[in-house]
């Protein structure tokens, strides 16, 4: 396996998460398990590692590469848990992946770089957003009483210090240089994404750049695939932008493409959260990404990657971004920081393809204006200073503590119920059985003080199996979560769905 993979770089630095910079600035090699799951992932891309093919034991593969046999079980573990591999009693195989977009081949390209601007991109509208009202239960929502306010207040005083009275003015409508390279250096470390400062373009929240995705790569009438169930956000943007939407089914290995979608609707954008679908949970497989990257290659198709809590995965590695899989994916990544920082803040990004990004520049300056450039600056120190690794770190303890409660809790009183959601995100959902009507049960939970989301409201196509309940728990201490468990299942006891009459 050596001979396939190469050897790993052993060193002291390897016992802390991720690489560090030494004595003399040298880079110190990343951890063992991630090292070991980066090679894995490079060979079965590649092509080193054919599908299909036996993975060493985890014990003949720890004594091969002299690293503990509980190394090997965590970077075989992370690989099946994103598709790479599947275990049975037979062992560890590799499974059958794209071999386009594997290998990483680029479209035909013309002498002119693929740039597929909307007509309409001198056109603006407002989207209004409206803000929870902070109940227990409530999706999305992150424990603001645990924001660690006076690190946050000496950033903020700091900036002030430093950056006014310059900072009042618009400044760049792409966001503050030093916080679009405090984001690309975070991305490329925790995230895996392929990206530069000068490729983040700082919006208004993720609803702005999903927005912003839409003006740039479309016309009126284009079509554009969704998640279903799925995010409405992304649904208000594409309608915003009159887009013809397509609703893509989602299943344990997240959307899911039906045979001759491509050729029927073939699309010019599709929209995915691929590290924690919204809301069902599922973690988009590595077979279906690098499938969905080669098909929109062929077809001319963006993809819109929306990584919306990617950092908040509690256990093993996290989840790689799909943007940086492969070479020049077409890929549009989008994030914010409402659920890792606090939803007041309403800053959001969107990291563009090089060439799309140098040549949006003019586009930028007619579609968005600089702004909130104090809170841009201090969020860049924030970043710089090492606050918002330790931030991440106590809010991924917090939450894996929390849902840990809630599933305990749903479990106990929900003993019949499906519960989705993985090891990851502020979030878990509940599949109510066909008897109780989601609708009605979240009304009834809003009258007693709690606000858990129908799962049936998030399909464009309600069925079945979107009948259930989106429950948050990032606002809602452990304590607090078994009780208002209770109270939803006494209420679901309750409730008939209504039956249609017979004609």
């Amino acid at each position: 396996m050596i001979e396939i993979i190469g050897p790993l770089a052993h060193t002291a630095a390897n016992g802390r998460a991720g690489a560090s910079v030494g004595v003399g600035g040298a880079q110190k090699p990343a951890p063992l398990q991630k090292q070991l799951i980066e090679r894995l992932q490079q060979a079965i891309l590649g092509g080193r590692l054919p599908a299909g093919s036996l993975l060493p034991s985890s014990r003949l593969l720890s004594a091969e590469m002299g690293v503990s046999r509980n190394t090997v079980v965590i970077a075989y573990e992370h690989l099946a848990a994103v598709g790479y591999v599947v275990a049975d009693k037979k062992g560890t195989r590799v499974s059958p992946l794209s071999s386009r977009g594997a290998r990483g081949e680029p479209p035909a390209r013309s002498a002119a770089p693929q740039v597929a601007y909307a007509a309409r991109v001198g056109q603006f509208t407002a989207t209004r957003t409206h803000a929870d009202a902070a109940l227990p239960l409530t999706p999305g929502t992150p424990a603001l009483d645990r924001f660690p306010l006076a690190a946050w207040r000496r950033a903020l005083e700091r900036s002030m210090e430093r950056a006014l009275p310059l900072a009042l003015g618009y400044g760049t409508p792409a966001g503050e240089p030093a916080l679009r390279d405090a984001i690309a250096a975070h991305l490329r470390m925790a995230r895996g994404v392929r990206c530069e400062g000068s490729q983040v373009v700082i919006t208004e929240g993720a609803q702005e750049a999903l927005n912003l995705c839409v003006r740039l790569f479309t016309n009126p009438g284009d079509v554009a695939w969704i998640e279903d169930p799925g995010y409405r956000g992304a649904k208000a943007a594409f309608n915003q932008g009159d887009l013809a939407t397509v609703p893509m089914p989602v299943d344990a290995e997240g959307i899911s493409v039906p045979s001759g979608a491509w050729r029927a609707h073939p699309p010019k954008l599709i929209y995915t959260s691929p590290a924690h679908q919204y809301p069902t949970g599922a973690v988009l497989s590595v077979a279906r990404r690098l499938e969905l990257i080669a098909e929109a290659r062929r077809c001319g198709a963006w993809l819109i990657e929306d990584d919306y809590d990617g950092e908040f995965r509690y256990s093993g590695e996290p989840i790689a971004s799909m943007q940086g899989l492969v070479d020049d994916a077409p890929v549009l990544y989008v994030g914010s920081f409402s659920k890792t920082m606090f939803p007041a803040l309403r800053i959001g990004f969107v990291v563009l393809p090089p060439a799309i990004a140098a040549h949006a520049e003019v586009a930028l300056y007619e579609m968005l204006r600089g702004g909130h450039r104090l809170e841009q600056l201090t969020l860049a120190h924030f970043m710089q200073s090492g606050e918002f690794g330790r931030h991440l770190g106590r809010m991924r303890r917090l939450y894996r503590e929390r849902q840990q409660a809630l599933r305990e809790a749903l479990t106990e009183h929900f003993a019949s119920s499906e519960i989705l959601g993985g090891d990851c995100g502020m979030h878990l959902t509940l599949r109510l059985p066909p008897g109780i009507d989601d609708q009605v049960l979240t009304e009834r939970a809003f009258a007693k003080g709690l606000s858990p989301r129908a799962l049936s409201s998030f399909a464009l196509k309600p069925h079945a199996a979107t009948n259930g309940l989106v429950i948050g728990y990032g606002n809602t201490s452990a304590e607090e979560l078994v009780p208002a468990v209770r109270v939803l299942a006494e209420l679901a006891a309750g409730i008939e769905k209504p039956r249609r009459r017979r004609a």
